[in-house]
């Protein structure tokens, strides 16, 4: 059983605001071993759970934030930026099943540092005409290739969130939202014995079938005017209003790429503190 891990950053254990994410400040330092120790507790129950292989991707920003010299040794993990599939490249690759840990809910919802793939821009996306977090769109790309999602760890609205897009999935909150910058919090080893329950179990899940491709529509709102004229110059995306735009693809997995494209261009458009 070869079991990928999507690992982000904003929903693991004892995060509540936005220098714990920030790559170089000291908040950031200080929570890198408690993430990597929440990616650890998730590999022990993995293989507990019959697992044989896992490979963790780290999903976060740089994607150089989990301590490789601290990574379970049962464990290996690919690290670093511009990968096709960005937060679930792997995930072609023969798994047979994938979990979403340290996810958070999406833009335009409550949820500790809540937010879609950029962390402020977009007030709102929508994957076949449901309102859509990341997990939402990285479930529909692992439905694609067959894989199920089998384990979703981080605050209670992202746990709540999980069963509307992967049902069968087993959750673990490590915190419960107060506000976006608030939560209250488990100590690590208290989530680390919670997340390593939860991932054994959720290998009664583990097991690929046939994917499924089918055409899907994503779309996008952003909190100012210009994001939404600068990304409808892409070919295939249409401006729908002042703030919104769209587009169509033949698989998942081409709406992800054509998404990347959409979020690098509105990022590269933002000025300074008037975005």
């Amino acid at each position: 059983m070869r079991i990928m891990i999507s690992a982000d950053m904003e929903g693991a254990t004892g995060v509540t605001w936005t220098a714990d994410v920030e790559i170089g400040t000291p908040e950031w330092q200080r929570l890198r071993p408690v993430f990597t120790g929440d990616v650890n507790a998730c590999v022990a129950g993995l293989h507990n759970g019959g697992a044989t292989s896992v490979l963790v991707n780290e999903a976060h920003s740089s994607q150089r934030n989990i301590l490789l010299e601290d990574l379970d040794t049962r464990a290996t993990m690919l690290t670093g930026k511009h990968k096709p599939l960005s937060m679930m490249q792997g995930i072609d690759q023969g798994i047979d099943g994938v979990v979403f840990l340290g996810y958070h809910t999406g833009a335009g919802v409550d949820g500790v540092l809540a937010h879609t793939y950029l962390p402020n821009q977009i007030t709102g996306v929508w994957l076949d005409g449901v309102h859509a977090s990341e997990g939402r769109l990285n479930a529909a790309l692992a439905h694609e290739h067959g894989v199920p999602v089998i384990l979703v760890t981080g605050d209670d609205l992202t746990c709540a969130d999980a069963h509307t897009y992967a049902p069968h999935a087993r959750t673990v909150a490590v915190k419960d939202c107060v506000s976006r910058y608030a939560a209250i919090c488990k100590p690590p080893t208290v989530t680390a014995a919670e997340i390593t329950e939860a991932a054994t179990t959720a290998m009664t899940h583990a097991g690929r079938t046939e994917g499924t491709v089918t055409p899907h529509r994503i779309e996008v709102e952003f909190d100012a005017a210009h994001l939404a004229a600068a990304t409808a110059v892409i070919p295939t995306v249409t401006q729908l209003d002042v703030r919104r735009v769209g587009f169509d693809a033949d698989s998942m997995t081409e709406a992800m790429k054509a998404f990347k494209i959409v979020t690098a261009i509105a990022s590269g458009a933002t000025e300074g503190s008037y975005g």
